[in-house]
């Protein structure tokens, strides 16, 4: 059998080189072969200087595929406290770097009219702005006991809150006990980008390297190439436990190695 060249993009994440920052990520990214970065906006500052982050790409000649939007309760201060603004400053950065996506969660429920018209409000940034917004699948908060705790509005599952564009999250799918093959059959041409990674199913958002959990990653890509995915899979893994530079490297080489063994459509 021979295999083909993989249409989509692999590209890494500025949170999976933590705790080292921006700069490490497209240093790293193009040492190793990435074909492109995610920043993840947030308490790292370059993440939050465009400018800086333009040249950065510039440099390393590796676009930046997409913009995490600060959304997450450690970035509740990160570029001002109004989500709305947030949002449309990570389109406006988007913009400005080529990026073809933003990327939120679905909002806190305490959010106010953030959270009550978020579906409609995206859809009008999109209409006016002309990027994609992909609304990233989160999963419910549970107590010691096992009881789930309403943290998200509409929902922490995007599949039927009426967004048109979704990102797939391998490691919040096993934190939500749910199926990532599943979701890419049901969210069909909705599915706008990929964040690569795994987990246990054990209620904590583990974020491994993939092929290391419960969600067939390997089988997740291997479906995407053989439905004509060319969007961006983008490897959002936790390597906080490597000791240094080096192994932190090893750990991403061989995620990105996974990546392209099952992206390659086998005939």
């Amino acid at each position: 059998m021979s295999g083909q060249t993989p249409t989509a993009r692999v590209g890494l994440s500025t949170s999976s080189v933590f705790p080292e920052s921006t700069p490490a990520t497209f240093e790293i990214a193009k040492k190793l072969g990435f074909e492109c970065v995610e920043i993840m906006v947030g308490t790292d500052g370059v993440s939050t200087d465009i400018d800086a982050v333009r040249r950065m790409s510039e440099y390393y000649e590796l676009p930046v595929a997409a913009i995490h939007a600060p959304c997450l309760i450690l970035t509740a201060a990160v570029w001002g406290t109004d989500p709305w603004e947030k949002l449309r400053m990570s389109l406006d950065a988007a913009k400005t770097l080529g990026a073809g996506v933003v990327v939120v969660h679905p909002p806190f429920r305490w959010q106010g009219d953030y959270a009550s018209n978020f579906v409609s409000g995206v859809r009008q940034l999109e209409q006016d702005s002309g990027m994609v917004i992909a609304v990233e699948n989160m999963y419910p908060w549970r107590t010691p006991i096992g009881i789930e705790l309403r943290a998200y509005s509409p929902d922490w599952d995007p599949t039927d809150i009426g967004a048109a564009h979704l990102c797939l999250d391998l490691s919040h799918a096993s934190t939500a006990r749910q199926s990532s093959l599943r979701l890419i059959q049901t969210w069909g041409p909705r599915l706008a980008h990929v964040h690569l990674t795994d987990g246990t199913g054990m209620g904590t958002d583990d974020h491994l390297l993939p092929g290391k959990g419960d969600q067939q990653a390997g089988e997740v890509l291997a479906t995407l190439a053989r439905q004509g995915y060319d969007k961006t899979v983008i490897l959002e893994v936790s390597t906080s436990t490597a000791s240094n530079r080096i192994e932190r490297e090893a750990m991403l080489a061989e995620c990105l190695a996974f990546a392209r063994e099952h992206l390659a459509v086998k005939q």
